[in-house]
């Protein structure tokens, strides 16, 4: 059964028209976890990785997994406020004004090699401030990847016009 197939969609969530794509199904089987990671884990072994970098909160549970897997360490990068050491940050536009992620001011050391995680991109605006938050840091980012692309919302393009290269598993089109 492929992945896609594992993931439930929630009409209407978290308002009128939106539907919303829920990983909670996926992470509850383990069969379907577990394919998730390894497929993740075949498409980057052999590469140079120094760390795989994951966005909150969603991002942590297939970041630290498959930087486990890797054997590479794992960096959260969380919303403002959240981490409780020296950070550093990144501001970027919402729809309706702005918001800001952080990492620890040592999580990246210039020159490394980074995985960027996440579970979903939709608009690409996190994504995009993450990568500039890494690169602000002197790390060098491999591949952004997600479990789910929403390519109606332009995320991927967004972050391939920054010079990204970006890698999904699944995609949702439309509605």
């Amino acid at each position: 059964m492929p992945i896609k197939s594992r993931i439930r969609t929630v009409p209407h969530y978290p308002k009128q028209g939106v539907m919303f794509r829920d990983i909670t199904t996926l992470l509850k089987d383990a069969e379907g976890f577990r394919i998730t990671i390894d497929q993740f884990v075949k498409r980057y072994t052999g590469r140079k990785i120094d760390i795989v970098a994951a966005i909150e909160a969603r991002g942590f549970m297939f970041g630290s997994a498959l930087a486990f897997q890797l054997g590479v360490g794992f960096v959260p990068i969380r919303k403002t406020g959240k981490l409780p050491w020296q950070t550093v940050g990144h501001d970027y536009a919402l729809e309706y004004g702005t918001d800001r992620i952080e990492m620890h001011a040592d999580a990246i050391s210039s020159g490394d090699t980074v995985l960027l995680v996440d579970d979903l991109i939709a608009t690409g605006g996190t994504a995009a401030a993450a990568c500039k938050l890494i690169e602000s840091m002197g790390g060098k980012i491999i591949e952004c990847c997600f479990v789910i692309d929403l390519p109606d919302l332009g995320g991927r393009k967004r972050l391939e016009e920054i010079g990204q290269k970006v890698f999904a598993l699944c995609e949702f089109e439309g509605d």
